[in-house]
């Protein structure tokens, strides 16, 4: 029973250690106390499921490999994917999406970032190789009765927690899906109004997240409406463009060369039209005179090119 017990601490100390730890952010971002997280409590669960996760995983592997390597790997791994499912999740049950990334760099749909991912794995090192033992440690102070009831009473404390928690957004969901806005900003403003209107535990979760993008399926053609169109658009404009690009070109081609496709086209012509055998002597001697001047032209070409060559060598 103690190894159960054991984990049940971790997971609610480590709950909190998160909860403190988002307090803070939120104070240094918007200069006020903020009490984040789903529950009402002084928990936030998304950071006790990941460690006990990583504490499971790292001691099953402890027989085969106890390196920091691996422990790094490892936290990176499942504190993501942690996230990424508690995202998804609570989006498509509530129909909000509570963090969003899309604005950082290496982000996987917005739900996780390259950041977060590797502070997960710098934390699970520390964790793993250093608070654990002495929680470990601090926690052997203590008879194995005693933390089976703090234990106990945490999780009645929770569970009681989880199910108020769980009827506000309830509320929310219903709220998101009854909405007869077309945009998440219009959305939100409902949501946070009814929510300010009710009991302090509705307050308290409108108050929690501030930045949270609410999501119905209007909204959600909306937006793919949206994008169709800004697509069309996109694709109409690089059409005129390339039309217009082609049309500049045709205009700007260099008159040499339409002269030299015309002189190219006279040739062809004449050796079609032209038969010395039946040619008068007047087509002759005009035949003559053309192949005269072009020899001219040609000669002429050939000494522009020399002198072209010459400039460039000096």
């Amino acid at each position: 029973m103690n190894y159960p017990v054991n984990l049940i601490l971790l997971f609610f100390i480590y709950s909190f250690a998160g909860w403190c730890m988002e307090v803070i952010l939120k104070y240094r971002q918007f200069h006020r106390f903020i009490n984040r997280g789903f529950l009402t409590g002084p928990v936030c669960p998304i950071y006790g499921t990941g460690v006990v996760l990583i504490t499971v995983s790292a001691g099953a592997l402890s027989a085969y490999e106890t390196s920091i390597g691996t422990t790094f790997v490892l936290s990176f791994l499942l504190c993501g994917t942690v996230e990424y499912l508690t995202s998804y999740v609570m989006e498509k049950r509530f129909h909000a999406r509570w963090w969003d990334y899309s604005q950082k760099p290496m982000n996987l749909h917005g739900r996780v970032w390259i950041g977060n991912l590797l502070l997960f794995g710098v934390a699970g090192v520390v964790i793993i190789h250093i608070s654990n033992p002495l929680l470990y440690r601090f926690s052997g102070l203590f008879s194995e009765k005693a933390r089976a009831v703090t234990a106990g009473l945490l999780l009645a404390v929770f569970a009681a927690d989880y199910v108020v928690s769980h009827f506000v957004l309830k509320l929310v969901k219903v709220s998101v899906e009854s909405s007869e806005a077309d945009n998440t900003e219009e959305i939100s403003k409902e949501v946070h109004q009814l929510l300010s209107d009710r009991s302090y535990f509705h307050r308290r979760f409108a108050d929690a997240y501030p930045e949270v993008t609410y999501r119905t399926e209007r909204v959600k053609a909306r937006i793919e409406a949206v994008k169709a169109e800004t697509e069309r658009l996109r694709r109409e404009a690089e059409q005129r463009i390339e039309a217009k690009a082609e049309k500049v070109a045709e205009s700007l081609e260099p008159s040499v060369l339409i002269r030299n496709t015309i002189i190219s086209k006279q040739d062809e012509l004449i050796a079609i039209l032209y038969n010395e055998q039946t040619a008068t002597d007047e087509e002759k001697a005009l035949k003559s005179e053309i192949d005269r001047e072009r020899s001219r032209l040609d000669a002429r070409s050939i000494v522009k090119r020399y002198y072209n060559r010459k400039l460039a060598e000096e």
